[in-house]
């Protein structure tokens, strides 16, 4: 997926969860499976990104004392 970089959170998410519907469906060819799971991998990567970047602002929010933790 050229385009895996310009998703947002919401939508790789999405793609990642209809990916991991049809392999378990277990209906495609190897060739198939295998291309959907590196589609995977680079969605997961994209979503972890996405999170890690997140949490970074959060951090650095709270270090500021602009805004409380989670939870207090």
């Amino acid at each position: 997926m050229s385009d895996e970089q310009e998703l947002s959170f919401e939508q790789a998410y999405a793609r990642l969860e209809d990916i991991v519907a049809r392999l378990e469906a277990g209906d495609l060819s190897l060739d198939e499976s295998v291309a959907l799971y590196e589609e995977g991998r680079q969605l997961a990567r994209r979503c972890g990104a996405l999170l890690d970047t997140a949490e970074l602002r959060v951090q650095q929010l709270n270090e500021d004392g602009s805004l409380s933790p989670f939870g207090s």
